[in-house]
């Protein structure tokens, strides 16, 4: 990730293209609200950010007021003391960021709630690699349903998340084709897990620390 400030964040705004999504990690605080969001998103709209307006869908998920520019999708996520932000144009994504921490019942929560494939993947490793292994499926399978634009009530168990080599790859998302979704690992530090995902072709990733 490189680094700018927000000051900065017009400018880099002014150079989004197509074929590329804008992730930002911010420092952040709760009492914070979504005061962050609508910074970055007014950079992108060009207006103060007390101006942005905010609708909230019926699943919960934060988008653009139609008085917008209808082109620019963005999604956001927040964990301890990071928020993440994707901005694409012409794009619905899904982002997550889950602080690293013990999970004791990482297996219990895996057989409610995560498909046969996901869990016997999981019950394959010993402890250390296991919660490992969770927060990254967890991350990920977040951040498709974020961008199926249900979350969680969509059901963890509707989707196949594996890790092959390295790749997060998403092997079947029920009731649309997996291949036509594209599932990235987000480097955002030692402690944190993240991931960004959107329905559609491949785009390049541009991502950077705003310095507070």
């Amino acid at each position: 990730m490189k680094s700018t400030d927000m000051q900065s964040i017009g400018l880099i705004a002014q150079r989004l293209r197509d074929d590329e999504v804008h992730v930002f990690r911010l420092s952040y605080k709760r009492q914070q609200k979504r005061n962050p969001l609508q910074q970055v998103l007014g950079a992108y709209l060009g207006i103060p950010s007390d101006d942005v307006a905010l609708v909230d869908g019926e699943f919960g998920r934060p988008a653009l007021d139609p008085a917008h520019d209808a082109s620019l999708g963005f999604n956001w996520s927040h964990s301890g003391d990071y928020a993440l932000i994707a901005i694409g144009r012409h794009l619905t994504p899904g982002i997550d960021i889950e602080r690293r921490r013990d999970r004791a019942r990482a297996l219990d929560i895996a057989e409610h709630y995560f498909c046969k494939a996901e869990l016997a993947a999981l019950n394959a490793l010993q402890t250390e690699t296991r919660n490992v292994a969770f927060l990254e499926l967890w991350t990920a399978k977040e951040a498709v349903l974020k961008a199926v634009g249900r979350g969680i009530a969509f059901g963890l168990d509707r989707l196949h998340v594996a890790n092959e080599h390295g790749q997060l790859m998403l092997h079947w998302l029920d009731g649309d084709d997996a291949l036509a979704w594209q599932l990235q690992r987000l480097d955002v530090g030692d402690n944190y897990f993240a991931a960004l995902a959107w329905r559609g072709p491949a785009r390049q990733i541009q991502s950077w620390i705003v310095a507070t």
